[in-house]
């Protein structure tokens, strides 16, 4: 498929999800994950600067969440990886080198 005629389908894609989205307030991909429209309430916040109390006003924000099998598929390697940088570990997965202590006896005045 030319690169054209994917990028004037995806954004054909993109277009419906949006329209659903503005029509129900809720798009689901099965396999991937829904989208969705939620009201926040009006709460206290923190201006970031001066550490003030503030209103934040209530508003709308947009949701997603991934479906279990998309997190699987998206954690395993990550999980992988951090399973080989384990403490002593490069993360290739190979012990770290460590200094011998005879070396340094060496170096060390009086040693």
């Amino acid at each position: 498929m030319p690169a054209s005629r994917a990028g004037v389908l995806a954004a054909d894609i993109i277009d419906a999800i949006r329209d659903e989205i503005v029509s129900t307030g809720r798009f689901t991909l099965p396999e991937f994950g829904s989208f969705a429209v939620r009201e926040t309430k009006a709460r206290a916040a923190l201006n970031p600067r001066t550490g003030e109390q503030v209103k934040a006003k209530a508003g709308v924000t947009e949701k997603f969440k991934a479906s279990p099998n998309l997190k699987q598929d998206a954690l395993a390697d990550l999980k992988k990886a951090k399973r080989k940088a384990a403490p002593g570990r490069l993360p290739s997965g190979r012990p770290a080198p460590t200094a011998s202590p005879a070396r340094f006896a060496k170096t060390r005045p009086g040693g």
